[in-house]
């Protein structure tokens, strides 16, 4: 079965993992958060963000990067780092079907060593070169949805009903 893992490093802005935890639920993907985090769990903007998605929500918390690395020994030759540092655009890469994909802190994105170690895996989503860095919410619905579409969808619904007509 495919799989799309989504790894927070450090998040820091509830609204922001509470939109990720949204868009997992909306798409089947797994959530992995990497303390420290900015909030508590039980922060309103986090749960407001995520609306009632929380009970369909498959999520892991690790205490360190090292943590998470030894919890999921296939992460190890299967994740992909996101940052607007990397040479290469995220359009440029066939995902494998248990694939992970990780995201830094809004503040300061992932650690330069962890992307100097893993240069052939660090991508890029192309954007102007006056801005900083687009919204980690933004970028990780661009990302999985990139995904889902090499993967033409599998799993998803892929018609709506109007609520007063039918098409």
């Amino acid at each position: 079965m495919k799989k799309i893992n989504i790894v927070l490093h450090e998040p820091e802005i509830p609204q922001n993992t509470g939109n990720i935890a949204r868009t997992c639920a909306a798409t089947g993907a797994s959530l992995h958060i990497i303390r420290p985090m900015g909030f508590e769990i039980d922060d309103k903007k986090l749960k407001r963000a995520g609306l009632d998605y929380w009970d369909k929500l498959d999520i892991t918390y690790y205490d360190d990067i090292n943590d998470f690395f030894t919890k999921n020994p296939s992460a190890i030759n299967n994740t992909y780092y996101f940052t607007t540092k990397a040479p290469k655009a995220y359009t440029d890469i066939t995902y494998s079907d248990n694939v992970f994909i990780m995201f830094g802190k809004e503040t300061k994105g992932l650690p330069e060593d962890l992307l100097y170690r893993n240069k052939d895996f660090s991508v890029r989503i192309p954007m102007r070169d006056t801005i900083r860095s687009l919204n980690l919410s933004n970028s990780v619905a661009i990302a999985v949805f990139e995904i889902l579409r090499q993967w033409d969808f599998e799993g998803l619904c892929e018609e709506g009903q109007l609520t007063k007509f039918t098409w």
